[in-house]
């Protein structure tokens, strides 16, 4: 079962800059941890962080007890964690088929395989094959940059604003597949700035404010709670 530990990250887009200032978190298999938070909290770039995108000024990360490589995105996707992008998550001139495989250029084995494997887990994109990505609708994108995410079979998937876009209907969708997948035994840590769908659907909620992790803790609890609620949520807690 796989265990995300980040301990202590520090970092940002340059060397003076440290948009993230300090984050300890957690995330084990069948978490859906979602971070909420203003804009500008840091969120994207911690991921991106955790994701070896940019290099931290400080902090870890591991995956059950290995540590991880800072700012090394190709060593990371290779020891189980994968990175899903808010924009330009699919190349929308190459074909459903084709964005599978190019999810597999870091798999030497079994391609075929996986890729058969992904269009059992989504079936919407089994029709889709020789279409051009780029025709797809928002949600089916989605649907197919965490297909692509997949071919490389990780045990920690991050998610950047999956729902980014989308009506109402389809994120309600894409949120019952993200959810299928933790049940499956993936270990889930999402960036959502519709913080009530991802609350009413996450596991465990996570609030960053100016780079700093405020709370951790059930996603029931914080939806359950008056500041975060008038904060976040736009309203109330219901008694």
């Amino acid at each position: 079962m796989a265990t995300l530990r980040i301990e202590g990250m520090r970092g940002g887009y340059a060397t003076a800059e440290e948009i993230v200032k300090g984050i300890d978190l957690e995330v084990a298999a069948g978490d859906l941890a979602v971070i909420i938070g203003p804009n500008g909290a840091g969120k994207s770039t911690f991921l991106k962080l955790v994701a070896g995108l940019l290099k931290p000024k400080a902090g870890s990360v591991t995956l059950d007890g290995r540590p991880l490589p800072g700012g090394d995105a190709q060593a990371v996707c290779q020891a189980g964690i994968s990175f899903v992008p808010q924009e330009r998550n699919v190349f929308q001139s190459l074909t459903v088929r084709e964005n599978l495989e190019m999810g597999g250029y870091l798999v030497r084995r079994g391609l075929r395989s996986r890729v058969d494997a992904q269009l059992e887990r989504f079936p919407l994109l089994k029709d889709r094959l020789k279409d051009k990505a780029g025709n797809l609708s928002g949600g089916q994108r989605q649907v197919l940059a965490m297909a692509i995410a997949l071919i490389t079979e990780p045990s920690v998937l991050l998610l950047d604003e999956p729902t980014a876009g989308l009506s109402p209907a389809a994120a309600d969708e894409v949120f019952d597949l993200i959810r299928d997948l933790t049940g499956q035994g993936l270990a889930i840590l999402m960036v959502e700035q519709n913080a009530l769908l991802g609350l009413e659907y996450g596991t465990r909620g996570v609030v960053l404010v100016a780079g700093r992790k405020l709370r951790d803790e059930s996603a029931q609890g914080l939806l359950a709670d008056d500041e975060v609620r008038h904060l976040f949520l736009g309203g109330a807690a219901a008694h």
